[in-house]
């Protein structure tokens, strides 16, 4: 069952460009077979929550919005790969927070413990423009599981519920936002380090260059505006190169 063309009032545009929920991988996350990658990686023992205390934090989190409709921020593949069934998308603004490579990845994802690897999050910044979705309060206990299952796998972050900007009004969305005392959140960590590991990190999901490729190409496709996004594979393609040296990587932080 696709999305409801009336999801796509406010943004025709963005029809066809998100991706039909029953096709996503993350719609039925499986959970232990993330595991045993983790496992074969190294890991002695799983970083993720137990499914108990990650739908503990869950209902906690929603409780006061039971019955309600609850609105989702999307700031990386959330926006074209959704994985939920929602009632409506807008273009969105959250000020206060940037999209950030900061969450290290040294499970075998995108990266090891010896090479690791960079995938984004949010952190304290200016701004950060994204999408908006809403979804139902008929159905967001069931696809707001579907969200947390991903997003919430392990300590990564933090859901909060923040002013998001759209054309059509502010709203209160969740947020899933760095958590800075995460083994797997590194906000200090410098520029260089970030080029240098999306250059090198890889493990079974591709390597960190082709999950920021991935990022820069669906930001382009929903006409999401994000310019450092385009420096940075520059600088992660310079550092590639034998024998180059990017030479703005001195005194940058990302």
């Amino acid at each position: 069952m696709p999305i409801a063309a009336d999801a796509f009032r406010h943004h025709p545009g963005l029809a066809g460009k998100i991706r039909d929920p029953e096709q996503s991988f993350f719609r039925d996350l499986d959970l232990d077979a993330i595991d045993r990658t983790w496992t074969a990686n190294g890991l002695r023992q799983s970083p993720r929550y137990s499914d108990a205390l990650r739908e503990a934090m869950r209902r906690e989190t929603l409780a006061p919005f039971e019955g309600m409709d609850i609105w989702v921020f999307a700031y990386g593949s959330l926006m074209w790969d959704p994985a939920v069934y929602f009632s409506e998308v807008r273009r969105a603004r959250l000020p206060g927070y940037r999209r950030s490579f900061c969450l290290v990845d040294r499970s075998g994802a995108r990266g090891t413990a010896e090479a690791p690897g960079l995938m984004a999050a949010l952190d304290i910044g200016p701004a950060c423009d994204g999408l908006v979705f809403r979804l139902d309060a008929g159905t967001a206990d069931r696809e707001s599981e579907v969200i947390w299952r991903r997003e919430m796998m392990a300590p990564c972050y933090k859901a909060l519920f923040l002013p998001v900007e759209t054309s059509h009004g502010v709203v209160q969305a969740m947020c899933f936002v760095a958590d800075p005392e995460a083994d797997m959140i590194d906000t200090g960590i410098s520029y260089a380090d970030q080029v240098r590991y999306l250059a090198t990190g890889t493990g079974q999901l591709g390597t960190s260059r082709e999950y920021l490729e991935n990022v820069i190409a669906g930001c382009r496709e929903l006409r999401i505006e994000d310019p450092d996004l385009e420096a940075l594979l520059a600088e992660v393609d310079a550092w590639s190169e034998p024998g180059a040296v990017p030479g703005s990587l001195a005194g940058r932080r990302g």
